[in-house]
């Protein structure tokens, strides 16, 4: 290629490049700045996304229903409003892209408030604490997180726990087969693997984990072990500039804790087994 020709290929690339973070910017500023609720009132319409596989927060029945407590608390809060919601399934580890591009309004699925998610996204109040376990199989004899040296240990891809493992290191990183979890797409697939002995243990929410195991024609094949790992707080996920959206939904949730609702829904899923500081 000639001199000339390469010099205008190179600008041609440049352009290229700052158009795309050009536009990137502007998707991450209008993100940050724009609030939605007006829209979402006139419309009579908000989205949420969620991974559709994760019980018992949001998953969908034999007969493709979807159900679960983010389902049902989501709704009540919504009816609050005279507004429908309508549930999206996203890849979880897009869940932040999903939100800022606008193909959702709202993350409502067991998520879990971090530093790094704090960045990117605003929280409403917490709703449910929430535990990361390890869960294994008994006989393996893996009755800690220091028993998993050398062993295979799974997570999902995006999930607070995965981040846990790199966050933490000393309590499984470190100790775990080449250093790194086996990631998967969703816990159900993760659960598979564990049942055949591909991976010897998972990394996982507790409310997913009790709820899967209790679930099981045995649960007494597995075992739940808490670690050192910090509680964790769920929330509803959005674009930071939908203060009004964060606003509704504190004073939505507030509501429901006060007229017995949120207990109601709390009892349906969880028995009395269910950490919620709106209660308390």
């Amino acid at each position: 290629m000639k001199k000339g020709l390469r010099i205008w290929a190179l600008l041609a690339v440049c352009i290229g490049l700052s158009g795309l973070l050009a536009g990137c910017r502007t998707v991450t500023q209008r993100a940050n700045t724009a609030d939605t609720w007006s829209k979402v009132k006139q419309q009579k319409k908000v989205v949420v996304g969620l991974d559709d596989s994760f019980v018992p927060m949001g998953f969908r029945q034999k007969s493709g229903k979807l159900v679960g407590y983010d389902i049902d608390l989501a709704r009540a809060v919504f009816k609050l409003y005279g507004i429908k919601v309508d549930f999206q399934t996203i890849d979880w580890n897009m869940n932040v892209t999903e939100l800022h591009n606008g193909t959702i309004d709202l993350i409502w699925n067991g998520f879990s408030i971090t530093p790094q998610r704090q960045k990117q996204a605003a929280f409403s109040d917490t709703y449910l604490y929430n535990d990361q376990v390890l869960v294994t199989l008994k006989k393996n004899k893996i009755k800690s997180f220091a028993d998993m040296q050398g062993k295979v240990l799974g997570a999902q891809t995006g999930s607070s726990g995965a981040n846990d493992i790199d966050t933490y290191p000393k309590l499984l990183k470190n100790r775990i087969k080449n250093h790194e979890a086996v990631t998967y797409d969703s816990f159900t697939n993760a659960f598979i693997d564990l049942n055949v002995g591909r991976i010897q243990g998972l990394l996982i929410d507790s409310t997913y984990a009790n709820y899967y195991i209790k679930h099981q024609a045995h649960p007494e094949n597995y075992r739940v072990t808490t670690g050192a790992l910090p509680k964790e707080k769920f929330a509803v996920g959005m674009r930071k500039g939908d203060v009004t959206m964060r606003h509704k939904i504190n004073a939505g949730l507030k509501q429901l804790a006060a007229n017995g609702t949120l207990k109601k829904i709390n009892e349906k899923w969880f028995g009395s087994n269910v950490d919620t500081p709106l209660l308390k």
